[in-house]
């Protein structure tokens, strides 16, 4: 909305004859003053400002005429916008220093390249294998479980320039809990590429596998962060799991765990480089010289785990956070049992957080009689208030 005030003033017009005439002793530098000044206001009147239809009224009290903005669909001169800022953006794949894939290995890739600009939000990992007997035999009733690909390690972390970034403790578990309530209803299908299926109807090709993990579901910094980041040293670091007992299983009764291997044979991690336009190289480079520190603000994610639950009706299970930073901002509480997620019959929950308890009520939940709504609510504005978007739960 562009406005135009009405308003005419008898001094301007004589501001003008005045800076008119050859005569010296009219055009004095007050006058020039004076008439600057006037020029100065009326460019400020005109500027494009937005405005409420409480505002458009009080203004039309005023005196002033409100300009309306041209549809677009008549609007036959105007220009399309472009973004020529990215030239190019590609996929390079970095792999390990030792290609050991074995329970319990350290995993290192690197970015030694620091004149880069990458973009770790669109990063993901690419990771290949395949799963026989003990004999290498094929087995055709071996099926992968539900995020198999992030149950092979059991933990994960992000180091740029020798710093440590972001990590993840049991990267299962807490990729597990995390995607059930991020995950939306149209992304579940999207999702069997990086070995999320909440059936468990994942095949095998003769016990071949072959997954696209992306970052952004094993690490906050990855899912938050979604800048590129230039001029540093980048590491991923990966802990295998000390088995494989939650990536397979068989549906042969007759055939265990230990008849079985799974052999990774690669595992390269894809990178997106970005090639920016002249006008925009300048840009970086003034905030390379500048030496200007970049923010980089994410939520973490992290995981408290009770091996051994009382066998009794209530229990208070104290955690101790260490870090003094930090602040708990969300608390998603399971129970697990042989593998699977169970509601142990769960009728009430509080997390007391210094002196304040969440939530303030008690919930009284009863399974046997289908009475667990409150909890179905806080599961379904989980997204609206991690992400700010409208819910659309699983």
């Amino acid at each position: 909305m562009i406005i135009y005030n009405n308003n005419n003033n008898n001094n301007n017009n004589v501001y003008k004859k005045a800076l008119s005439l050859n005569s010296p002793s009219l055009a004095s530098p007050t006058l020039t003053r004076l008439a600057n000044r006037q020029q100065q206001r009326r460019r400020r009147q005109q500027k494009q400002i937005p405005l409420t239809e409480c505002n458009k009224k009080f203004l039309l009290s005023l005196g002033f005429k409100l300009k309306k903005k041209m549809s677009h669909i008549i609007n036959v001169l105007e220009k399309p916008t472009i973004d020529n800022s990215i030239i190019k953006k590609d996929y390079n794949s970095y792999s390990p220093y030792l290609r050991s894939y074995e329970n319990n290995d350290e995993i290192r890739i690197a970015i030694q390249n620091q004149d880069l600009y990458v973009l770790p939000s669109e990063s993901f990992l690419h990771i290949q294998g395949h799963i026989t007997k003990v004999d290498d035999q094929i087995e055709t009733t071996i099926a992968l479980l539900n995020n198999c690909m992030a149950y092979l390690f059991s933990e994960i972390r992000y180091e740029l320039n020798g710093i440590e970034i972001d990590r993840t403790r049991h990267l299962g578990v807490t990729s597990d809990l995390k995607n059930y309530l991020s995950i939306k209803r149209n992304q579940e299908h999207l999702l069997e590429n990086c070995g999320w299926s909440i059936t468990d109807n994942l095949k095998l090709e003769r016990g071949n596998f072959n997954f696209c993990v992306p970052l952004n579901l094993l690490l906050g910094f990855a899912e938050d962060y979604n800048k590129i980041l230039l001029n540093g040293k980048h590491e991923l670091v990966l802990l295998r799991g000390k088995d494989n007992d939650d990536v397979y299983k068989s549906t042969a009764v007759a055939l265990t765990m230990s008849q079985l291997k799974m052999t990774i044979s690669s595992i390269v991690w894809k990178m997106p480089h970005v090639q920016l336009s002249d006008a925009y190289k300048l840009y970086m480079f003034n905030v390379i010289n500048k030496q200007t520190p970049l923010l980089i603000p994410f939520r973490s994610w992290d995981i408290y785990y009770n091996p051994v639950v009382p066998q009794t009706t209530t229990f208070i299970w104290s955690v101790k956070l260490a870090a003094e930073t930090e602040r708990p901002r969300y608390v998603i509480i399971a129970f697990k049992n042989n593998k699977k997620y169970v509601h142990c019959d769960l009728v009430d929950v509080k997390v007391y957080l210094n002196s304040e308890v969440y939530p303030y009520d008690g919930l009284n939940q009863n399974f046997s009689y289908n009475r667990y709504a409150l909890l179905y609510d806080m599961y379904i504005n989980f997204q609206k208030s991690y992400y700010g978007c409208e819910s659309q739960p699983l």
